[in-house]
Protein backbone atom coordinates (compact mmCIF):
# COMPACT_ATOMS: atom_id res chain seq x y z
CA UNK A 1 0.00 0.00 0.00
CA UNK A 2 1.35 3.50 -1.52
CA UNK A 3 0.73 6.52 0.92
CA UNK A 4 0.64 9.83 -0.92
CA UNK A 5 3.81 11.52 -0.15
CA UNK A 6 2.13 14.56 1.27
CA UNK A 7 0.97 12.25 4.35
CA UNK A 8 4.42 10.56 4.86
CA UNK A 9 6.26 14.21 5.41
CA UNK A 10 3.86 14.78 8.16
CA UNK A 11 5.16 14.80 12.04
CA UNK A 12 2.61 14.45 14.61
CA UNK A 13 1.65 16.95 17.37
CA UNK A 14 4.17 16.85 19.84
CA UNK A 15 2.11 19.40 21.91
CA UNK A 16 -0.96 16.49 21.68
CA UNK A 17 1.49 13.63 22.10
CA UNK A 18 2.87 15.17 25.22
CA UNK A 19 -0.86 15.60 26.39
CA UNK A 20 -2.01 12.58 25.50
CA UNK A 21 0.71 10.64 27.20
CA UNK A 22 -0.15 12.89 30.42
CA UNK A 23 -3.68 12.27 30.38
CA UNK A 24 -2.98 8.34 30.21
CA UNK A 25 -0.67 8.28 33.20
CA UNK A 26 -3.49 9.84 35.32
CA UNK A 27 -5.90 7.65 34.20
CA UNK A 28 -3.39 5.63 35.71
CA UNK A 29 -3.56 7.08 39.02
CA UNK A 30 -0.07 8.83 38.69
CA UNK A 31 -0.35 12.75 39.81
CA UNK A 32 0.60 14.23 36.79
CA UNK A 33 1.48 18.17 36.84
CA UNK A 34 0.60 19.17 32.92
CA UNK A 35 2.16 22.06 30.94
CA UNK A 36 1.44 20.86 28.16
CA UNK A 37 -1.62 21.72 26.15
CA UNK A 38 -2.56 25.21 24.99
CA UNK A 39 -5.55 25.52 26.48
CA UNK A 40 -8.15 27.41 29.02
CA UNK A 41 -8.45 26.08 32.42
CA UNK A 42 -11.47 28.32 32.07
CA UNK A 43 -15.00 26.73 30.99
CA UNK A 44 -16.53 28.79 28.12
CA UNK A 45 -18.25 31.56 29.34
CA UNK A 46 -22.36 31.10 30.46
CA UNK A 47 -24.13 33.22 28.24
CA UNK A 48 -22.03 31.84 25.15
CA UNK A 49 -23.20 28.31 25.93
CA UNK A 50 -26.52 29.35 26.26
CA UNK A 51 -26.95 31.11 23.47
CA UNK A 52 -25.75 27.79 21.62
CA UNK A 53 -28.01 25.66 23.87
CA UNK A 54 -30.89 27.76 22.77
CA UNK A 55 -29.99 27.75 18.70
CA UNK A 56 -30.57 23.43 19.19
CA UNK A 57 -33.49 24.45 21.05
CA UNK A 58 -34.90 26.18 18.19
CA UNK A 59 -33.89 23.69 15.43
CA UNK A 60 -30.46 25.54 14.06
CA UNK A 61 -29.04 22.87 12.67
CA UNK A 62 -29.20 22.53 8.80
CA UNK A 63 -26.15 24.00 6.82
CA UNK A 64 -25.14 27.49 6.53
CA UNK A 65 -23.76 29.44 4.33
CA UNK A 66 -19.66 27.68 3.60
CA UNK A 67 -18.22 31.06 4.99
CA UNK A 68 -20.63 31.55 8.53
CA UNK A 69 -23.84 32.72 8.72
CA UNK A 70 -24.39 36.70 7.82
CA UNK A 71 -24.97 37.80 11.17
CA UNK A 72 -21.61 36.78 12.57
CA UNK A 73 -19.53 37.56 9.42
CA UNK A 74 -20.81 41.38 10.15
CA UNK A 75 -20.37 40.54 13.83
CA UNK A 76 -16.81 40.20 13.27
CA UNK A 77 -16.79 42.88 10.72
CA UNK A 78 -17.62 45.13 13.63
CA UNK A 79 -14.80 43.89 16.06
CA UNK A 80 -12.86 44.20 13.37
CA UNK A 81 -13.34 47.69 13.44
CA UNK A 82 -13.60 48.36 16.92
CA UNK A 83 -10.65 46.93 18.08
CA UNK A 84 -8.36 46.56 15.25
CA UNK A 85 -9.29 49.78 13.43
CA UNK A 86 -9.36 47.78 9.96
CA UNK A 87 -12.14 48.52 7.88
CA UNK A 88 -13.24 44.57 6.32
CA UNK A 89 -16.27 43.79 4.72
CA UNK A 90 -18.34 40.88 6.14
CA UNK A 91 -17.64 39.46 2.22
CA UNK A 92 -14.07 39.36 3.13
CA UNK A 93 -14.39 37.19 6.26
CA UNK A 94 -14.45 33.51 6.38
CA UNK A 95 -15.64 31.61 9.35
CA UNK A 96 -14.26 28.14 9.98
CA UNK A 97 -13.98 25.06 11.60
CA UNK A 98 -10.97 26.52 14.20
CA UNK A 99 -7.88 29.49 13.19
CA UNK A 100 -6.05 26.37 12.86
CA UNK A 101 -8.28 25.85 9.79
CA UNK A 102 -8.00 29.11 8.66
CA UNK A 103 -4.45 29.23 8.47
CA UNK A 104 -4.50 26.03 6.33
CA UNK A 105 -7.10 27.32 4.22
CA UNK A 106 -5.52 30.96 3.81
CA UNK A 107 -1.91 28.81 3.25
CA UNK A 108 -3.43 26.56 0.39
CA UNK A 109 -5.27 29.61 -1.66
CA UNK A 110 -1.65 31.16 -1.54
CA UNK A 111 0.84 29.23 -2.21
CA UNK A 112 1.99 25.98 -4.28
CA UNK A 113 5.07 24.19 -5.01
CA UNK A 114 8.15 25.69 -5.88
CA UNK A 115 7.06 28.84 -3.20
CA UNK A 116 8.85 28.78 0.20
CA UNK A 117 7.41 30.57 3.02
CA UNK A 118 9.52 32.00 5.46
CA UNK A 119 8.49 31.40 9.60
CA UNK A 120 10.68 32.54 12.69
CA UNK A 121 11.38 30.33 14.96
CA UNK A 122 10.56 29.57 17.12
CA UNK A 123 7.24 28.62 15.70
CA UNK A 124 3.53 27.11 16.47
CA UNK A 125 4.35 23.33 15.18
CA UNK A 126 1.36 23.59 12.74
CA UNK A 127 2.76 26.22 10.62
CA UNK A 128 5.57 24.43 8.88
CA UNK A 129 3.70 20.70 8.14
CA UNK A 130 0.45 23.22 6.88
CA UNK A 131 2.68 24.69 4.04
CA UNK A 132 4.54 21.43 3.01
CA UNK A 133 0.94 19.84 2.42
CA UNK A 134 0.47 23.28 0.45
CA UNK A 135 3.49 22.01 -1.34
CA UNK A 136 5.69 24.68 -0.31
CA UNK A 137 8.96 24.47 1.29
CA UNK A 138 8.96 26.47 4.71
CA UNK A 139 12.08 28.36 5.25
CA UNK A 140 13.14 29.27 9.07
CA UNK A 141 14.38 32.29 10.36
CA UNK A 142 15.94 31.65 13.72
CA UNK A 143 15.65 34.38 16.45
CA UNK A 144 17.78 34.97 19.32
CA UNK A 145 16.37 35.22 23.04
CA UNK A 146 18.46 38.53 23.77
CA UNK A 147 15.67 40.54 20.93
CA UNK A 148 12.53 38.51 22.94
CA UNK A 149 12.57 35.64 20.37
CA UNK A 150 11.65 37.94 17.96
CA UNK A 151 12.05 38.57 13.56
CA UNK A 152 13.91 41.57 12.66
CA UNK A 153 13.11 42.50 9.60
CA UNK A 154 16.98 42.45 8.60
CA UNK A 155 16.44 39.27 9.42
CA UNK A 156 13.19 38.66 7.14
CA UNK A 157 15.28 40.41 4.01
CA UNK A 158 18.46 38.02 4.64
CA UNK A 159 16.16 34.74 4.35
CA UNK A 160 14.20 35.70 1.26
CA UNK A 161 14.59 34.39 -1.81
CA UNK A 162 13.16 35.13 -5.98
CA UNK A 163 10.51 32.44 -4.55
CA UNK A 164 9.53 33.69 -1.38
CA UNK A 165 6.16 34.14 -1.50
CA UNK A 166 4.59 34.62 1.91
CA UNK A 167 5.99 35.22 6.00
CA UNK A 168 3.94 33.87 9.12
CA UNK A 169 3.74 36.01 11.93
CA UNK A 170 2.10 35.21 15.39
CA UNK A 171 1.69 38.19 18.16
CA UNK A 172 1.28 37.60 20.65
CA UNK A 173 3.36 34.18 19.72
CA UNK A 174 2.81 30.39 20.68
CA UNK A 175 5.34 29.11 22.12
CA UNK A 176 7.19 33.00 23.13
CA UNK A 177 4.91 34.72 24.48
CA UNK A 178 6.55 37.50 22.58
CA UNK A 179 4.21 40.97 20.97
CA UNK A 180 5.76 42.95 18.07
CA UNK A 181 5.61 46.31 18.50
CA UNK A 182 4.41 48.13 16.10
CA UNK A 183 7.33 49.97 15.02
CA UNK A 184 9.00 46.61 13.89
CA UNK A 185 5.54 44.70 12.35
CA UNK A 186 6.13 48.51 10.52
CA UNK A 187 9.07 47.78 9.24
CA UNK A 188 9.03 43.98 8.30
CA UNK A 189 5.88 44.94 6.00
CA UNK A 190 8.50 47.95 4.20
CA UNK A 191 10.07 44.60 3.56
CA UNK A 192 7.37 42.30 2.45
CA UNK A 193 6.15 45.37 -0.03
CA UNK A 194 9.29 45.26 -1.91
CA UNK A 195 8.46 41.93 -3.52
CA UNK A 196 4.87 41.83 -2.81
CA UNK A 197 5.16 38.85 -0.21
CA UNK A 198 2.20 37.68 1.52
CA UNK A 199 2.01 38.48 5.45
CA UNK A 200 -0.08 35.74 6.92
CA UNK A 201 -0.77 37.35 10.44
CA UNK A 202 -1.83 34.56 13.16
CA UNK A 203 -3.43 37.20 16.20
CA UNK A 204 -5.77 33.76 17.76
CA UNK A 205 -3.80 35.44 21.40
CA UNK A 206 -4.76 38.96 20.82
CA UNK A 207 -6.88 39.23 23.97
CA UNK A 208 -4.16 38.33 26.57
CA UNK A 209 -1.17 40.94 26.40
CA UNK A 210 0.83 41.58 30.00
CA UNK A 211 2.65 44.69 31.57
CA UNK A 212 1.06 47.28 29.09
CA UNK A 213 1.65 45.24 25.97
CA UNK A 214 -0.23 46.32 22.82
CA UNK A 215 -1.77 44.03 20.35
CA UNK A 216 -1.20 45.47 16.75
CA UNK A 217 -2.60 44.46 13.91
CA UNK A 218 -0.56 43.89 10.68
CA UNK A 219 -3.45 45.19 8.38
CA UNK A 220 -4.10 48.30 10.21
CA UNK A 221 -0.79 49.58 9.93
CA UNK A 222 -1.21 50.99 6.12
CA UNK A 223 -3.18 50.35 3.06
CA UNK A 224 -0.18 48.03 1.53
CA UNK A 225 0.16 46.55 4.61
CA UNK A 226 -3.77 45.77 4.50
CA UNK A 227 -3.68 44.69 1.00
CA UNK A 228 -0.57 42.31 1.75
CA UNK A 229 -2.11 40.69 4.94
CA UNK A 230 -4.12 37.89 5.30
CA UNK A 231 -5.33 38.22 9.12
CA UNK A 232 -6.35 35.05 11.36
CA UNK A 233 -8.15 34.89 14.75
CA UNK A 234 -11.03 33.09 16.22
CA UNK A 235 -12.92 32.09 19.50
CA UNK A 236 -10.68 29.07 21.25
CA UNK A 237 -8.32 31.03 23.70
CA UNK A 238 -9.96 34.42 24.76
CA UNK A 239 -13.24 32.58 25.30
CA UNK A 240 -12.31 29.50 26.16
CA UNK A 241 -14.10 27.88 23.22
CA UNK A 242 -11.18 25.24 22.33
CA UNK A 243 -13.78 22.89 21.59
CA UNK A 244 -16.19 24.62 19.74
CA UNK A 245 -13.74 24.53 16.81
CA UNK A 246 -14.63 28.31 15.19
CA UNK A 247 -12.04 30.47 14.02
CA UNK A 248 -12.14 33.11 11.13
CA UNK A 249 -9.67 34.70 8.54
CA UNK A 250 -9.97 38.09 6.79
CA UNK A 251 -8.32 39.22 3.58
CA UNK A 252 -8.42 40.71 0.16
CA UNK A 253 -11.29 40.03 -1.65
CA UNK A 254 -9.22 37.98 -4.47
CA UNK A 255 -8.30 36.24 -1.37
CA UNK A 256 -11.28 35.88 0.27
CA UNK A 257 -12.91 34.27 -2.57
CA UNK A 258 -10.44 31.81 -3.33
CA UNK A 259 -11.10 30.36 0.35
CA UNK A 260 -13.91 30.62 0.31
CA UNK A 261 -14.27 28.28 -2.78
CA UNK A 262 -11.51 25.73 -1.15
CA UNK A 263 -13.94 25.75 2.24
CA UNK A 264 -16.88 25.14 0.14
CA UNK A 265 -15.53 22.15 -1.11
CA UNK A 266 -13.83 20.84 1.91
CA UNK A 267 -15.17 21.32 5.11
CA UNK A 268 -18.40 23.43 4.07
CA UNK A 269 -19.79 25.40 6.81
CA UNK A 270 -18.56 25.47 10.26
CA UNK A 271 -20.86 24.06 12.62
CA UNK A 272 -24.37 25.87 12.79
CA UNK A 273 -24.88 26.40 16.77
CA UNK A 274 -21.12 27.17 17.45
CA UNK A 275 -21.68 29.93 14.86
CA UNK A 276 -24.60 31.16 17.45
CA UNK A 277 -21.92 31.30 20.04
CA UNK A 278 -19.38 32.77 18.29
CA UNK A 279 -21.75 35.61 18.02
CA UNK A 280 -22.64 35.60 21.85
CA UNK A 281 -18.93 36.04 22.57
CA UNK A 282 -18.36 38.94 20.35
CA UNK A 283 -21.78 40.94 20.98
CA UNK A 284 -22.32 39.87 24.39
CA UNK A 285 -20.12 40.52 27.81
CA UNK A 286 -16.46 41.10 27.75
CA UNK A 287 -15.80 40.57 31.52
CA UNK A 288 -15.02 36.77 31.63
CA UNK A 289 -12.42 37.48 29.03
CA UNK A 290 -10.67 40.26 31.10
CA UNK A 291 -11.05 37.72 34.00
CA UNK A 292 -9.15 35.30 32.47
CA UNK A 293 -6.50 37.74 31.44
CA UNK A 294 -5.78 39.19 34.44
CA UNK A 295 -5.91 35.35 36.31
CA UNK A 296 -3.27 34.23 33.56
CA UNK A 297 -1.16 37.28 34.48
CA UNK A 298 -0.80 36.72 38.29
CA UNK A 299 0.06 32.79 36.58
CA UNK A 300 2.71 34.62 34.29
CA UNK A 301 4.85 36.72 37.08
CA UNK A 302 4.21 33.49 39.61
CA UNK A 303 6.19 31.06 36.60
CA UNK A 304 8.31 33.69 35.16
CA UNK A 305 9.65 34.40 38.89
CA UNK A 306 10.23 30.89 39.80
CA UNK A 307 11.93 29.50 36.35
CA UNK A 308 14.31 32.73 36.73
CA UNK A 309 15.48 31.69 40.45
CA UNK A 310 16.19 28.33 39.05
CA UNK A 311 20.37 27.91 38.23
CA UNK A 312 20.70 26.74 34.58
CA UNK A 313 17.43 27.78 33.25
CA UNK A 314 16.82 31.36 31.85
CA UNK A 315 13.32 32.85 30.48
CA UNK A 316 12.14 35.69 28.28
CA UNK A 317 9.53 37.90 29.97
CA UNK A 318 6.29 36.91 27.99
CA UNK A 319 4.28 39.77 27.48
CA UNK A 320 1.42 37.81 25.50
CA UNK A 321 -0.24 34.09 24.78
CA UNK A 322 -0.08 31.84 28.14
CA UNK A 323 3.26 30.57 27.35
CA UNK A 324 6.66 30.82 29.19
CA UNK A 325 9.83 29.53 26.93
CA UNK A 326 12.52 28.13 29.47
CA UNK A 327 15.90 28.16 27.45
CA UNK A 328 17.44 24.86 29.49
CA UNK A 329 20.55 24.28 27.03
CA UNK A 330 23.11 25.11 30.21
CA UNK A 331 21.36 21.47 31.95
CA UNK A 332 23.03 19.55 29.25
CA UNK A 333 19.96 17.73 27.69
CA UNK A 334 18.34 18.15 24.24
CA UNK A 335 14.82 19.19 25.03
CA UNK A 336 13.13 15.75 23.83
CA UNK A 337 15.48 14.15 26.35
CA UNK A 338 14.60 16.41 29.29
CA UNK A 339 11.40 16.19 28.66
CA UNK A 340 10.88 12.69 28.74
CA UNK A 341 12.99 12.00 31.80
CA UNK A 342 10.89 14.95 33.61
CA UNK A 343 7.85 13.47 33.27
CA UNK A 344 8.89 9.74 33.87
CA UNK A 345 10.78 10.87 36.95
CA UNK A 346 9.17 13.85 38.60
CA UNK A 347 5.32 13.83 36.34
CA UNK A 348 6.04 16.97 34.78
CA UNK A 349 4.57 17.41 31.45
CA UNK A 350 6.19 20.07 29.01
CA UNK A 351 6.65 20.23 25.19
CA UNK A 352 10.41 20.05 23.97
CA UNK A 353 11.24 22.98 21.70
CA UNK A 354 12.18 20.87 19.04
CA UNK A 355 9.01 20.48 18.46
CA UNK A 356 8.95 24.02 17.71
CA UNK A 357 12.13 24.74 16.02
CA UNK A 358 14.66 25.21 19.18
CA UNK A 359 15.60 22.23 20.76
CA UNK A 360 17.44 24.40 23.28
CA UNK A 361 14.07 25.32 25.18
CA UNK A 362 11.14 23.67 26.49
CA UNK A 363 7.19 25.04 26.44
CA UNK A 364 5.29 25.79 29.29
CA UNK A 365 1.59 26.62 29.67
CA UNK A 366 -0.01 28.56 32.44
CA UNK A 367 -3.43 27.79 31.42
CA UNK A 368 -3.52 26.05 34.56
CA UNK A 369 -4.66 26.29 38.23
CA UNK A 370 -1.77 27.88 40.21
CA UNK A 371 -2.17 24.75 42.55
CA UNK A 372 -0.91 22.74 39.89
CA UNK A 373 1.84 25.39 38.62
CA UNK A 374 3.42 25.46 42.31
CA UNK A 375 3.52 21.71 42.43
CA UNK A 376 4.98 21.11 39.30
CA UNK A 377 7.46 24.18 39.38
CA UNK A 378 8.89 22.67 42.79
CA UNK A 379 9.30 19.42 41.10
CA UNK A 380 10.68 21.22 38.05
CA UNK A 381 13.42 23.06 40.17
CA UNK A 382 14.31 19.14 42.17
CA UNK A 383 14.70 17.81 38.78
CA UNK A 384 16.94 20.79 37.60
CA UNK A 385 19.13 20.60 40.43
CA UNK A 386 19.31 16.71 40.18
CA UNK A 387 21.30 17.16 37.06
Amino acid sequence: MELAERATILTPSLTLSIDSKAKAMKAEGIDVCSFGAGEPDYDTPEHIKAAAMASLDGGFTKYTPSSGIPELRQAISDKFKADNGIDYKPSQIIVSNGAKHSCYNAILATCQPGDEVIIPAPYWLSYPEMVRLAGAEPVFVQTREENNWKMTAEEFESAMTPRTKMVILNSPGNPTGSVYTREELEAIVEVADTEDIFILSDEIYEKLTYDGAEHVSVASLSPTAYNLTITINGFSKAYAMTGWRLGYLAAPEPIARAIDAIQSHSTSNPCSFAQKGGLAALKGDQTPVEDMRAEFDLRRQYMVNRLKSIPGVTVVDPKGAFYVLANISKLGLSSTNFADRLLAKHHVAVVPGIAFGDDRTIRFSYATGMDIIKKGLDRFEEFCKSL
